[in-house]
C-alpha cells in the first residue's frame, strides 16, 4: 500500500499530511475559479491547476506532533456516509491505513480539532462500526467552537445538507461525551494555538504553530484554493458571510506575507505548504 503523506518539520513539532482524495475535481464551491478565469495565473503550475486550467483540489488531515500532543485537524470525508454531493457520497478510502502507516494509528491521537464543522472536515471524526457511528479516535478530546457548534447545531435542525453531517459525525461524538468547547482563540498546548478567521462559518478558526523559532499555519477554509490569494474577491458559495470572509483573506494573508511562516492550504493540492508572497494589490502562493 502506498502511503499518501508528507511530512514537515516545525521546530520540535512535526506535521503529516494524510491524504484522503486529490485531482482536478474542479472548485464548484469558488463558481469564478473556472478554467477561463484561472488561465494566464501561470503561478498555479504545476502544483495547483492541470494542464487545461482546471482546478487541483485535496481533501486531508492534518496531524500536529508536539512534545504533549498529538493533534488531527480536519478528518475529511469519511467512509461510508451518505453524502448529497455524489462524488462524497458513501467513500471507501485507505485513509485510517494511511495513518497508520504514517506512525498514527487511532489510539494515539489524543486530541481532534476541526476549524469549523462541515461535511468535508468532521467526517473521520466517526466510524461505521456494527450498523453504529461511533468516535473514531476514542482517546481523544474533540474541540469543537463554542459558535461553530450552537450555528451547526441551529443549522442541523433546518437544512438536510447540515442534518446528513450531523448526525452522523457530531452528535456521536457529544453523545460519546468527548467534546471540549472552546473559544476562537484558545490556545491548545505551548506550541498550537488558534486564531479567529470568521465569514466562511461564524466559528471559523485557523490554526498557529510555533516552536523553537520557527512558524507555521493551517488556514482552514477562509480560503480554498491558492487562486484566491491574487483574486481575494472570488467567493465561496458556501461562505456564511461572503464580505466578512473577504476582508479575513485580506487580512490572514498580510499577516503571512510579513512573516517567515509555512503556510498549510486546508484544501491545496500537493504539497499543500509554502509562502505567501505579496505581489501588488494581491498575493502568491510559493511552494
Amino acid at each position: 500500500m502506498q502511503i499518501k503523506e508528507n511530512q514537515w518539520q516545525v521546530g520540535k513539532v512535526k506535521i503529516t499530511r494524510i491524504l484522503e482524495s486529490e485531482g482536478a475535481f474542479g472548485l464548484f464551491v469558488v463558481p469564478d475559479a473556472t478554467p477561463e478565469n484561472l488561465h494566464g495565473m501561470d503561478w498555479l503550475k504545476p502544483h495547483f491547476v492541470n494542464d487545461k486550467w482546471v482546478a487541483m483540489v485535496s481533501i486531508h488531515a492534518l496531524i500536529i506532533d508536539t512534545p504533549s500532543k498529538t493533534l488531527v485537524v480536519d478528518t475529511c470525508l469519511g467512509n461510508d456516509k451518505k453524502r448529497s454531493v455524489p462524488g462524497w457520497s458513501n467513500l471507501q478510502t485507505n485513509f485510517l491505513e494511511d495513518m497508520h502507516h504514517a506512525g498514527y494509528p487511532e489510539d494515539i491521537i489524543d486530541t481532534v480539532l476541526c476549524t469549523h464543522l462541515h461535511t468535508d472536515h468532521v467526517g473521520w471524526n466517526t466510524k461505521l462500526v456494527n450498523g453504529e457511528w461511533v468516535p473514531t479516535f476514542e482517546n481523544a478530546e474533540y474541540l469543537f467552537g463554542k459558535d461553530e457548534w450552537a450555528y451547526t447545531k441551529k443549522q442541523s435542525s433546518q437544512d438536510p445538507h447540515y442534518n446528513e453531517f450531523f448526525v452522523d459525525s457530531i452528535k456521536p461524538i457529544q453523545e460519546a461525551g468527548l467534546v471540549r468547547f472552546v473559544g476562537t482563540n484558545e490556545q491548545i498546548c505551548e506550541e498550537v494555538i488558534l486564531e479567529p478567521t470568521l465569514g466562511h462559518t461564524p466559528g471559523h478558526v485557523s490554526i498557529r504553530i510555533e516552536s523553537e523559532g520557527k512558524k507555521a499555519a493551517i488556514t482552514g477554509d477562509f480560503l480554498h484554493h491558492p487562486s484566491q490569494m491574487e483574486k481575494l474577491e472570488w467567493e465561496s458559495i458556501v461562505d456564511w458571510d461572503a464580505s466578512m470572509a473577504k476582508e479575513t483573506r485580506r487580512r490572514k494573508l498580510q499577516e503571512y506575507s510579513e512573516e517567515d511562516i509555512l503556510v498549510f492550504g486546508t484544501h491545496f493540492a500537493s504539497p499543500s505548504a509554502g509562502k505567501v508572497i505579496k505581489k501588488g494589490d494581491h498575493f502568491i502562493f510559493k511552494v
